[in-house]
């Protein structure tokens, strides 16, 4: 097979949703729906954090940062998917493609970052309650913020340019819905055995860093609230954390089954349904999963609505 340099590719086609018309309509109205069910849940707490004074502090300002990124998220690689089954256009060009998969991997990574500081902001707030004011103030949230999103898009620059210098064969068809790291590494035919490498290393050094973060953080708030004697405490403790230790479980567990392995591991059927857990289902959920579990979320969104 000969080698063309991926300068020469103008255009890959994304085959990763089923070509059945019947099939294409259903998915067609299901994703749509979704979708905008997503960015208006996450449009709605952005508004709700912005408009109402009483949810100007850490925990809300990180929570409208993560509102943020469920909509990038979506508005990334739905559109796109939409109009592949409404209108059967599944070419994205050379151009699309790179950007498509900058900003998504840009994303994902200030995601796991963003989870990171608001379990560390958790853990300020349930273990050192007196002086969380003096210790998280909304200087320190912007730096942490503006942190999450330099990280990310750095270590989005240097995949995109690991995964862009690559050499494919006279094959451009991208065996997913939209341009991701396995269905471009597993379509490649250049030996992807160092960008491999690169690619676990940073994102096993950074991903590990945001979960150790994380992890260490839930072990003093566990321990913090088994001491609490007041049964109250505790609930209201839980109540506090519970949304988003679930978002963290939702979250990791998608991308770990992701990215996190070989790509002569990669499962085309296996990776289109993971993918959309955390590309489509995550996003949607983490409106409702805050609102549920927070009484001051929902009165505020009461308010907006």
């Amino acid at each position: 097979m000969q080698k063309v340099n991926l300068s020469t590719v103008s255009e890959f086609a994304l085959v990763g949703l089923s070509d059945a018309p019947e099939v294409r309509f259903l998915l067609f109205v299901l994703f749509l729906i979704t979708y905008l069910a997503t960015v208006a849940g996450n449009i709605t707490i952005l508004v709700a954090i912005s408009t109402d004074a009483r949810l100007h502090n850490a925990m809300y300002f990180f929570l409208g940062n993560l509102s943020l990124l469920d909509v990038l998220c979506s508005t990334i690689t739905v559109p796109k998917m939409l109009e592949a089954l409404l209108l059967e256009d599944k070419v994205i060009s050379f151009t699309g493609c790179m950007l498509q998969l900058f900003f998504l991997i840009d994303v994902v990574g200030t995601e796991i970052f963003l989870l990171a500081v608001m379990a560390y902001d958790r853990y300020v707030a349930i273990c050192h309650p007196l002086q969380y004011m003096n210790i998280v103030d909304m200087k320190l949230c912007a730096h942490l913020a503006i942190g999450t999103w330099v990280a990310g898009f750095f270590n989005s620059l240097l995949h995109t340019s690991l995964i862009f210098t690559l050499f494919f064969c006279d094959s451009n068809e991208v065996d997913q819905y939209y341009c991701d790291i396995p269905p471009m590494l597993a379509l490649s035919c250049s030996p992807t055995y160092s960008r491999e490498l690169v690619i676990l290393t940073v994102a096993g050094v950074l991903g590990s860093s945001a979960f150790v973060v994380t992890l260490i953080s839930y072990i003093y708030i566990l321990l913090a609230i088994l001491c609490m004697k007041s049964s109250e405490s505790r609930h209201k403790a839980f109540s506090t954390c519970g949304s988003h230790l679930t978002v963290v479980c939702l979250f990791y567990g998608t991308t770990i089954c992701t990215y996190v392995r070989p790509s002569s591991n990669y499962s085309p059927n296996q990776d289109r349904i993971v993918s959309m857990l955390y590309g489509i289902l995550t996003p949607l959920l983490n409106p409702i999963i805050y609102s549920l579990r927070n009484k001051e979320v929902k009165c505020a969104l009461r308010r907006v609505i």
